[in-house]
């Protein structure tokens, strides 16, 4: 039931308008639109093997392209928002809507789609609905708990965040994804590798609803010095998206976000001094 009309949020005080900036909140539409279009792929694909006993995976590649390209979005908005200084409380609202499309309801509904829509029983097709909308529920409660302690200056939004971040979730999902039609691209399905997608989204749904802490990276910018471990690790990073190309899609990325998603597992063992090294924007920590 929905809240009664007479409980009113709070006025603006007088004179005080509603701010929306543009450039941050046009890359958060962007990651809105890559979400939405990612969906219409996943919709649109034709999953039966043709007459050679083939699947045509590139409207799912491009669905998952997408989802990373969302991403990137994602990645700058916020960044790009801080930078200008235009940080907004209708910012933080509209980028989690975006997020729940891009980042839930896409991963969700592309792993019912390529493994549990088919590989069920129909007996058992309500499994399938349960498992993706876990995620998907999973998701929207990590969010609301991030809006809620950013709104609250509370531990667990700033430089830390609590529990998985979702557009990291979704990233793991999709290169995961892409990785495994890889191996099985010129199979009828896609096989035993399949079954590690519905396991993957029931543990992240864990994994973003927990208490393990990830740092949020947010005091590195444009403008941001750097030590000379971090400089040979965006060395190799750039060498590897120059010599690989394509394969970084299918290699790197899942690599890159497994690893993230470690890092807050073994984050609590880890030194003070190399948690600093990792995390740590030299000139944030100065001008604090």
């Amino acid at each position: 039931m929905a809240e009664s009309s007479d409980k009113k949020s709070a006025p603006l005080p007088e004179g005080e308008k509603l701010k929306i900036y543009f450039l941050p909140n046009l890359f958060t539409a962007g990651n809105l639109f890559c979400g939405f279009v990612a969906l219409t792929y996943i919709v649109g694909a034709n999953l039966n093997p043709d007459a050679n006993g083939f699947v045509n995976w590139m409207p799912i590649k491009k669905a998952l392209a997408f989802i990373l390209l969302a991403c990137i979005f994602d990645l700058f908005d916020g960044r790009v928002a801080r930078m200008i200084g235009c940080e907004s409380p209708f910012g933080r609202e509209f980028d989690s809507l975006a997020d729940l499309v891009s980042f839930g309801v896409a991963p969700a509904f592309l792993v019912h789609r390529v493994v549990l829509h088919n590989a069920l029983p129909d007996d058992y097709a309500e499994v399938g609905w349960l498992i993706a909308s876990i995620y998907l529920i999973a998701g929207a409660f990590r969010l609301a708990r991030f809006n809620c302690l950013s709104a609250m200056n509370l531990p667990g939004a700033g430089k830390d965040f609590l529990g998985f971040p979702i557009p990291s979730a979704a990233g793991l999902v999709a290169s995961l994804t892409l990785f495994i039609i890889k191996l099985n691209e010129k199979e009828k399905d896609l096989g035993y590798w399949g079954w590690a997608l519905p396991v993957v989204l029931i543990f992240l749904s864990a994994m973003m609803v927990s208490e393990v802490k990830y740092p949020s990276f947010k005091s590195l910018g444009m403008r941001s010095s750097t030590t000379f471990l971090k400089l040979i690790i965006a060395v190799m990073f750039v060498g590897c998206l120059l010599v690989l190309r394509e394969k970084i899609l299918y290699y790197v990325l899942p690599l890159f976000f497994t690893g993230y998603l470690l890092y807050g597992f073994v984050r609590p063992h880890i030194s003070r001094a190399w948690r600093k090294e990792i995390e740590e924007d030299d000139d944030s920590e100065a001008a604090s």
